[in-house]
C-alpha cells in the first residue's frame, strides 16, 4: 500500500518537535505506512514515537552532499511506491532523496535552493515561530489544497515499553524504589549552551540533603552522550567530597537506554539539548536551563516543565560560545533557585 515518508531533521530535540506533526499525518492517513527517514543517532527517538510504522537510518556524513551516495540510496525507495513526501530540514541535500526517488507529492518549506525539488511549499517561516508550529503549519500542504487548515497539535510524546523501563533501571543499578534525580549536563551546540558543572553539582549536594532530611536516599546520575563524559566526571568529583555519590553514565548509555532511564526519573534539570526534549515528550518533571537559545523558540513542550531563563539584554544571542565571554545568562542561574523550584518526588 502506498504511504508516506517522512525526511527527518537531523537533530533529536527537532525530531520530538516533529512528533504531533507525524502523528497527525497518520490520523489523515488510517491504515498506510508512514515511515521516517532519519540519521542512525535520531532513529531511536523515532522509533518511540507514536503515529510511526517504520525506521528507514541513514549512514550519510552530516554536512556532506555525498550526492552519489544519495542517488543510490533514493533509488532503493522507489520500489516502496510512497506517495508523499514530507520533507522537514530546510537543506538541499534532505531533499534530494524524495526528488531521486521519484515520490509524486514532495512537500515542505522552501529552504537551500530546492524549488525544483519540492512541488508543495511553504515560505520559510519566521524565526521566533516554534518549531511545534514550523511542522504543524506544513499540514496545510497535504490536503487538496494549500488553504486546509492545520489544527492545533498536542506536545510531543514518547511511548516507552514500562519493561524497557525497568530493565534498564536494573541494568544501571537504578531499580528500587529510592527517588532518582537525572543531570543532563550536555548541549550538543556549545557552551553557551551549558549551565556550569559546578552548579549542577551543588544542585545535587542540596537535593540530597532535603530528601535526605525527609527520610528519603536521592539516587543522582548524569546523562549524556560521549562528548558530555568530562562534564558529568566534574560533577561525580565534586559531590564525592560533599559524601553525595553520583552515576557519571554520559557515554555509557546508548540513546534508547538513557530515554528509558528518563523515564524513570521522578526529576531532572536539563540544559536546552535533545535530553531536554525527550524528558518533556515522556512527561517527567524536569527543570530547563536555558542561556544562548530561546525558549519561545524550542521550549520543552510540557506541562511538568520549568523553564529557567534570565532574558538579559544580550539574549537570545543563538551563539556557541559566549560573545561578551562571561555567560552570565547561565552563570546567574543559582543552584539554590534551581532548587527551590524542583518538585520533590
Amino acid at each position: 500500500m502506498p504511504g508516506v515518508l517522512i525526511i527527518a531533521p537531523n537533530w533529536i530535540g527537532d525530531a520530538l518537535m516533529a512528533q504531533p506533526l507525524i502523528e497527525a499525518i497518520a490520523a489523515r492517513h488510517p491504515g498506510k505506512p508512514v515511515d521516517v527517514l532519519a540519521p542512525a543517532w535520531v532513529t531511536p527517538v523515532c522509533a518511540a514515537m507514536p503515529g510511526v510504522t517504520g525506521i528507514i537510518p541513514v549512514t550519510l556524513i552530516h554536512g556532506k552532499l555525498q550526492l552519489a551516495d544519495r542517488w543510490r540510496f533514493a533509488r532503493t525507495l522507489r520500489a516502496k511506491g510512497y506517495e508523499l513526501a514530507l520533507v522537514l530540514p530546510n537543506s538541499l541535500k534532505s531533499a534530494l532523496i524524495p526528488w531521486v526517488a521519484g515520490i509524486p507529492v514532495r512537500a515542505g518549506y522552501v529552504g537551500e535552493m530546492r524549488v525544483g525539488l519540492l512541488n508543495r511549499r511553504l515560505p520559510k517561516p519566521a524565526r521566533s515561530v516554534s518549531m511545534v508550529d514550523r511542522y504543524n503549519a506544513l499540514l496545510a500542504l497535504l490536503g487538496n489544497g494549500a488553504a486546509d487548515a492545520a489544527p492545533t497539535l498536542p506536545d510531543p510524546r514518547l511511548d516507552i515499553a514500562p519493561d524497557k523501563v525497568r530493565e534498564t533501571a536494573a541494568q544501571f543499578g537504578l531499580a528500587d524504589g529510592q527517588p532518582f534525580l537525572a543531570l543532563c549536563p550536555g548541549a550538543e551546540y556549545g557552551p553557551a549552551k551549558r549551565w556550569p558543572a559546578a552548579h549542577f553539582a551543588r544542585l545535587a549536594v542540596l537535593a540530597h540533603a532535603r530528601e535526605g532530611a525527609q527520610g528519603r536516599e536521592l539516587r543522582i546520575a548524569a546523562l549524556g552522550g560521549p562528548g558530555d563524559v568530562a562534564a558529568g566526571q566534574e560533577i561525580a568529583d565534586a559531590c564525592r567530597e560533599h559524601g553525595v555519590t553520583v552515576a557519571n553514565l554520559c557515554g555509557k548509555t546508548k540513546l534508547d537506554q538513557a530515554i528509558a532511564l528518563l523515564a524513570r526519573a521522578d526529576m531532572a534539570v536539563c540544559n536546552d539539548s535533545g535530553l531536554m526534549h525527550v524528558t518533556a515528550a515522556l512527561g517527567r518533571p524536569q527543570m530547563a536551563v536555558f542561556g544562548s537559545s530561546d525558549p519561545r523558540h524550542t521550549p520543552p513542550r510540557s506541562p511538568r516543565a520549568t523553564i529557567l531563563w534570565q532574558q538579559l539584554e544580550c539574549s537570545p544571542c543563538f551563539a556557541r560560545v559566549c560573545p561578551l565571554g562571561h555567560t552570565r545568562c547561565l552563570t546567574g542561574i543559582a543552584p539554590e533557585k534551581v532548587l527551590a523550584l524542583l518538585p520533590e518526588p
